[in-house]
């Protein structure tokens, strides 16, 4: 194991509350120095292809699902420098689904650890929805620490 000053987190960040609480969560736990912080993005185009048949919509500086990305990443980036950690922004385009762009991330990466939230998604909801957080615990070959959203009170 590398020393904690050393270690290097990768953070599946999507700028949702559960990924807010997972980097502040393991910014505490884990107490990592660097952060590499990953926001994986779909571009519109394709997007748009799974309703309709569309060949392009321009460059990607264009796409309005790659500047929101960029901003959500760099929230991230911000969020764990006030954290008291560094972090670099990665940017990554999802060619087939997120949990998978993350595993080629790690791979090029090579963090010590990937940390991702949950929406803790079960029940029938579960069967139609894929668990990113449970495929990337599947595929990264790596630790994974994954932090599960709020418990909710059923009334």
């Amino acid at each position: 194991m590398t020393d904690q000053a050393d270690q290097t987190m990768l953070i599946a960040y999507d700028g949702s509350e559960e990924a807010r609480r997972a980097l502040t969560y393991s910014a505490k736990l884990l107490r990592p120095r660097k952060v590499e912080i990953l926001t994986a993005w779909e571009p519109l185009h394709r997007q748009a292809a799974r309703a309709i048949t569309l060949t392009t919509l321009g460059s990607e500086n264009d796409d309005p699902a790659y500047l929101a990305a960029r901003d959500t990443c760099r929230e991230g980036v911000d969020l764990a420098e006030s954290l008291g950690l560094r972090a670099r922004a990665h940017l990554v385009e999802s060619a087939t689904a997120v949990w998978s762009a993350i595993v080629d991330a790690a791979v090029e990466l090579r963090p010590d650890v990937i940390v991702t939230g949950t929406r803790g998604v079960t029940g029938w909801k579960s069967l139609w929805q894929s668990s990113t957080a449970d495929n990337v615990v599947h595929h990264a070959g790596i630790p994974v620490f994954v932090v599960p959203p709020l418990a909710t009170r059923e009334e």
